[in-house]
């Protein structure tokens, strides 16, 4: 299937590695030319010579720190400075500390707010115009199973992810008329840097193997088995693409069908 993607400017945020890695490389082998961030430099200019090795696609990798809205600003700029136009924007970051209520302070939650929730508004606030002028523009973001199925432990993401959800619900159908759509795709358990993170921290707390926390994580799962990063950016690609020009405002998961829930 021919995505439409050829020739089209796709901004991925954190996408040197883990979710954001995988959009970026499924965005590129579609033909999109690509700007990719992330804090970390090595790692990233890493990310973005290999993918320009694998695909031949055009790639730009500007270190961000996706909290600091100066740092948005300039990201974008360099985008536009490069190629024209953003078409395509992907969210993305990596989820805030675990943890029960009370173990966080303001401090931390004012961190999550401003990392997860305050850098989809200033990327979205960034390139929303332009997409608008253009009468074409997608945008993406990645949030989590959470949002429909809260996980115990992770009441920071839990909760910013949600906000995050209300906002794209809300932003869709302010934008549809403008050909712009606005979705969530919500990972599930997906084989990352993140979810070993998050079983090291169970293993820590209750002295469990973190081969046996994942273990049963895949259990509660009916497929049985944890997802990969790459089946999950194929419905990122789709939902970036010109096939995807009727579908907006929607939350997907892909969980390997964790959601209980009919709806």
């Amino acid at each position: 299937m021919d995505l439409g993607l050829k020739g089209k400017t796709a901004l991925v945020a954190a996408s040197s590695r883990g979710l954001g890695r995988a959009v970026a490389d499924e965005l590129a082998r579609e033909g999109a030319n690509l700007v990719m961030c992330a804090r970390t430099v090595g790692p990233l200019e890493q990310a973005g010579r290999d993918i320009f090795k694998e695909t031949g696609a055009e790639v730009v990798a500007v270190p961000t720190d996706l909290s600091e809205p100066n740092d948005v600003e300039r990201l974008v700029e360099t985008a536009k400075a490069d190629f024209g136009r953003i078409d395509i924007l992907v969210t993305n970051t990596g989820g805030p500390p675990p943890g029960p209520f009370e173990s966080h302070s303001p401090e931390v939650w004012s961190d999550a707010v401003r990392q997860n929730l305050y850098s989809v508004l200033g990327l979205t606030r960034a390139v929303l115009p332009e997409m608008k002028e253009a009468g074409w523009g997608r945008i993406v973001n990645i949030t989590s199973i959470a949002v429909k199925q809260p996980v115990d432990g992770l009441i920071l993401s839990n909760s910013v992810r949600a906000a995050v959800t209300g906002f794209a619900k809300t932003l869709s159908n302010e934008v549809a008329p403008f050909g712009v759509t606005v979705n969530n795709v919500m990972p599930g358990y997906t084989r990352t840097e993140r979810l070993e993170q998050l079983a090291a921290d169970i293993a820590e707390r209750t002295g469990m193997r973190i081969e046996k926390a994942i273990a049963e994580w895949e259990t509660q799962i009916p497929m049985q088995r944890i997802g990969s990063p790459e089946e999950f950016a194929g419905i990122v690609a789709f939902l970036a693409s010109e096939r995807a020009s009727y579908i907006t405002g929607v939350s997907i998961p892909v969980d390997g069908g964790s959601i209980r829930a009919l709806l």
